[in-house]
């Protein structure tokens, strides 16, 4: 299995992934469990790969399982890693409570060594509260009601991401944070120290940057401070290291990061990650990806699959799912209001797709939340900073949770202030306040049109005096475009939602319009990518990339099987490129 934080690599780590026990049991005192059965975890109950598959409404979980720690690990802290618990978790090891965490898309950890016991086998007991009928938490695509409708999906309860340990030193890197500059070839770092360095005689923190075997950077900082920042310039030169060293989805050059923590000649931590130089800009009506203009052909991808609902069936199917992005011909891809496993943006950034990322929607707008979604979506800016895949931070959707944005100014005060949050945390990536209409602050205009004839499409996408009409057009469900204090300027415009169209003779479902052949879906696919180009248009994300649940207007069934030739939607995605 491959390490469940591929940015912030450790040698030694343990897996707790696997055959937990469970009940469905609202009490708070874990003495008091009487457990129903086993469980395999990360795979939530609703899942059928969890062993449970029970999709009906149960508002609390309680996992419990044992361990024991290799006895190398003895003198290390142990830290408990949890990927993703859905939505309130509490956690106790041998009976004594050791953390809480509220949200349900971000990781937590905890330092468990004092909750240690000195012989025998460990006890992780968890409890995950998640009212299915809470409407004022991030919950994305989750179903409220009994069972799945319209574009809703069955829910997620409990843990869904993997759950592990690592032994580390009392002092050890507890955090990397790299920002490129792509004009001199040189990162922005911050490196972050935790433990007491008044107990280190001589700390130093040794840094190298190397590309296939090449160092192009070493460096050795005495460490004065928990927190320290250097830009670090890399040894390339001209037009010919350009080509090498920068990603881009058809080149994706990563450098590879290895950072040794010392106390003299002590080694205390040693971590290996990677980073790469790229840049992302928009200037002139125009996306620009490494100071060139890119058109960009993305997929919606909903990160679901049958089995698993949001955990896939093990990190290989996570970067099958970017190959076969790819292999359409895409080169990027929308992941739609779901925070996805750090394993498939580990294999976005190695194998070259462009990712945007999206905060899941609440679905009421209160005091409750805000505070609920603003935490959340800080620490995933926070978690995946660093990953080279991740070109746009999406706020919100559709209006999503603002059922009144157009009359309530302290809506309208909301996507706006997390607009500027998000672009007061990271300068270097393009932040949309509100994906599909009723745009605000945004750094590319993007419009949802389910429009049915690629005819109409091409007067309204694929010609200039459309794309001219864009502010005042009324799209779907009658919502405008724009609101009127915040009008275009040089925003590069994106279709970002089209398409739709269903082919699935094998099962019930709908999509926003129907084929009868594998023929006719790949010819209207064709014939709407190719309307909408060669206006000015700077790229569009089609719906989407597979089948989901009763949502069937995929390119690939919900197997991942493809419906067309890959090479066919491939040619058809690039236009006869």
């Amino acid at each position: 299995m491959l390490y469940p934080r591929p940015q912030h690599r450790r040698k030694d780590w343990q897996n707790l992934d696997g055959i937990w026990h469970y009940a469905f049991d609202e009490g708070q005192n874990p003495a008091s469990i009487r457990w129903q059965g086993d469980i395999n975890v990360p795979f939530a109950p609703e899942a059928k790969l969890s062993g449970v598959h029970d999709e009906g409404y149960h508002p609390v979980i309680w996992y419990e399982r044992s361990f024991s720690l290799p006895q190398a690990w003895q003198n290390k802290r142990i830290i408990l890693h949890f990927g993703a618990v859905d939505y309130e978790a509490k956690v106790w090891v041998n009976g004594q409570h050791v953390i809480s965490h509220e949200g349900g898309h971000t990781p937590f950890k905890v330092d468990i060594t004092e909750a240690l016991k000195v012989e025998g086998d460990q006890v992780i007991t968890v409890r995950a509260a998640d009212d299915p009928l809470d409407m004022s938490k991030p919950r994305g695509k989750q179903e409220w009601q009994e069972k799945p409708h319209a574009i809703w999906y069955p829910r997620t309860t409990g843990i869904w991401q993997t759950v592990w340990l690592e032994p580390l030193s009392p002092h050890h890197l507890s955090k990397l944070r790299l920002t490129p500059s792509l004009s001199n070839f040189s990162f922005h770092s911050i490196f972050e120290i935790a433990g007491d360095l008044s107990n280190l005689k001589n700390p130093q923190l040794d840094i190298t940057f190397s590309h296939k075997g090449q160092t192009l950077a070493q460096d050795s900082l005495h460490v004065t401070a928990a927190s320290l920042e250097r830009n670090i310039q890399l040894s390339v030169n001209g037009f010919d290291d350009l080509r090498q060293y920068v990603w881009s989805p058809e080149h994706p050059n990563l450098i590879d990061i290895h950072l040794k923590l010392l106390d003299g000649e002590t080694v205390l931590d040693e971590v290996t990650s990677y980073t790469a130089l790229r840049s992302f800009e928009v200037r002139q009506g125009k996306f620009f990806l490494n100071n060139h203009p890119y058109y960009l052909r993305l997929a919606l991808d909903q990160g679901y699959w049958d089995d698993g609902l949001l955990t896939a069936p093990s990190s290989e199917a996570l970067a099958e799912d970017v190959k076969l992005a790819k292999s359409m011909g895409f080169n990027g891809v929308r992941k739609h209001q779901k925070i996805e496993d750090p394993r498939y943006l580990y294999a976005a950034d190695t194998l070259g797709l462009l990712v945007w990322e999206e905060m899941p929607s609440a679905y009421h707008f209160n005091e409750k939340a805000v505070k609920r979604l603003t935490q959340e979506w800080l620490e995933v800016i926070e978690r995946d900073y660093n990953h080279p895949c991740i070109m746009t931070w999406v706020c919100f959707n559709e209006s999503w949770g603002m059922p009144d944005l157009v009359h309530d100014p302290r809506q309208r005060a909301y996507i706006s202030a997390l607009y500027h949050l998000t672009k007061s945390l990271d300068s270097s990536r393009l932040v949309i306040g509100n994906d599909g209409w009723e745009h605000m602050e945004s750094d590319l205009f993007t419009v949802h049109d389910y429009q049915r004839d690629a005819e109409v499409l091409k007067e309204r996408y694929g010609t200039k005096e459309g794309l001219a009409d864009i502010e005042t057009r009324i799209l779907e469900h009658g919502r405008l475009s724009l609101l009127q204090e915040s009008p275009i300027r040089n925003e590069a415009i994106i279709l970002s939602e089209f398409g739709g169209i269903r082919f699935n003779p094998h099962a019930e479902g709908w999509g926003y319009q129907q084929v009868d052949s594998a023929e006719k879906l790949l010819d209207l696919y064709a014939r709407m990518v190719t309307s909408i180009e060669g206006a000015g248009l700077a790229g569009f994300c089609y719906t989407q990339f597979a089948d989901t649940f009763q949502e069937q207007n995929g390119l690939l069934y919900s197997n991942r099987q493809p419906k067309v030739a890959l090479a066919d939607l491939a040619k058809a995605t690039r236009n006869g490129r």
